[in-house]
């Protein structure tokens, strides 16, 4: 996971055991006022309690010059 940062444990119940997940079919971040694709986001999930730790976008280049 080069993306993200180093979480070890949820903040919300401490648990220990995170998984990766992302979004599948249409799903993507989308660029604002650009045409063209945009990005798959990908989260690090407690596999606990269900909390969303983190997400981010796997392409992030794709974003530049957009804000």
């Amino acid at each position: 996971m080069i993306d993200s940062t180093k979480v070890s444990e949820c903040p919300k119940c401490g648990s220990t055991d995170l998984g990766k997940g992302q979004h599948n079919g249409y799903s993507v971040m989308s660029v604002v006022n650009k045409l063209g694709f945009g990005s798959k986001v990908e989260y690090i999930i407690c596999t606990e309690c269900g909390f969303v730790i983190e997400g981010y976008v796997k392409k992030p280049k794709r974003f530049k010059d957009t804000y």
